[in-house]
């Protein structure tokens, strides 16, 4: 497998990321409030809430992946971290122009939402400190090792910090960050940022492969060790708790390590297909095309579902209407990737031909 295949099945799994989130917000906008109870629902739910671990581990993973390549080529650790941690607070900035974003389209939304912690705010810090803790360990093994742990004690410490009253004096926009509150938290530092940091520890890992064979046995690995978390996962889960306080769905490590290891695991069977595919010359193009632009369908589906666009069937629909209509929703945001890459190519294009204009008298 080249190296270009690799990065394929990396987008393969993006891609399919796309699509779940896809579904959660679609069955949860548009689905009517009584089929909400059932079976299929409460599976679908599931489903779809893989999208956000997924994304935040892959988003580790690659940001890892692309330090590595970046300290190859300049033999030095410094700019690798520093473009990291940059593209961290990049997306820091964009959580809050999308949060503007929203503000002006959706109007009678209290300003308080400007500030509301969704995936953006935890993605962009937590990408600035893999960098920082990508640059502390100079060896693959280092890396490895001070990812996973970091990622351990994210979950392991979750079920203490929110219930902590050593933060109640701390500001309370900081506290959104570190423990729930409704709707102005929908995701918090603990334990989401140790999807990034555990991604981090498979990207390097993955970072050391240079070979086909070396690929598949890595990627055995991971999946093995993907299926020892969901076991420890299930075990512990079964056994008395050892906090004060903790849920299983929201703050528990036990759903932590049942999740990180079907990511993990999840990426071996994509990598296998990838591999599969490429000997019987199959491209799932458009697959690759959504994970390629996931934070554009980010950006613009988010208020296509929950916005004026879809008033009319918000809350309306039966669970196989919405089906029907996730179907032809990710067809258009497909479309949509298609008229963003030709505006921004003419827009390249004509800049490329006035610049030629203007040097061509010189």
């Amino acid at each position: 497998m080249t190296s270009a295949s690799r990065r394929a099945y990396i987008d393969w799994a993006r891609g399919i990321a796309v699509l779940m989130m896809i579904e959660a917000h679609t069955t949860d906008a548009w689905t009517r409030a009584i089929e909400k109870r059932s079976v299929a629902y409460r599976d679908a739910n599931i489903i779809g809430g893989f999208a956000a671990p997924m994304f935040l581990w892959l988003a580790g993973l690659a940001v890892v992946l692309s330090a590595t390549r970046t300290a190859e080529r300049t033999g030095s650790r410094a700019p690798a971290a520093a473009a990291i941690v940059r593209r961290g607070l990049e997306i820091f900035i964009l959580a809050f122009l999308f949060r503007i974003q929203a503000f002006i389209v959706s109007a009678g939304n209290d300003l308080v939402t400007l500030f509301r912690v969704d995936i953006l705010n935890i993605m962009g810090p937590s990408i600035a400190a893999a960098g920082v803790v990508w640059a502390l360990a100079s060896t693959p093994a280092g890396r490895v090792a001070l990812f996973a742990a970091l990622a351990t004690a994210c979950s392991m410490l979750t079920p203490i910090v929110r219930v902590s009253p050593l933060f109640d004096r701390w500001p309370v926009w900081v506290q959104w960050y570190l423990r729930p509150a409704g709707d102005l938290t929908v995701f918090t530092l603990l334990p989401w940022a140790g999807f990034v940091f555990a991604g981090g520890a498979v990207g390097a890992l993955l970072a050391t492969v240079r070979d086909e064979r070396t690929e598949r046995r890595v990627q055995a690995a991971l999946a093995l060790a993907g299926a020892a978390l969901v076991a420890l996962g299930f075990y512990t889960a079964g056994r008395p708790s050892i906090y004060r306080v903790s849920s299983f769905w929201t703050s528990s490590p036990t759903w932590f390590a049942i999740r990180l290891g079907i990511l993990t695991a999840s990426l071996s069977v994509i990598y296998a297909l990838a591999a599969r595919a490429e000997q019987l010359g199959v491209r799932l193009r458009p697959l690759e095309r959504l994970g390629q632009h996931s934070l554009f369908v980010y950006w613009i589906h988010v208020e296509l579902v929950y916005g004026y666009s879809s008033w009319l069937w918000r809350h309306r629909l039966p669970l196989w209407g919405t089906a029907i209509a996730y179907v032809l929703f990710c067809m258009l945001i497909y479309r949509a990737i298609g008229w963003r890459d030709r505006i921004v190519g003419g827009w390249r294009s004509g800049r490329g031909v006035t610049d030629a204009a203007q040097t061509a008298p010189a």
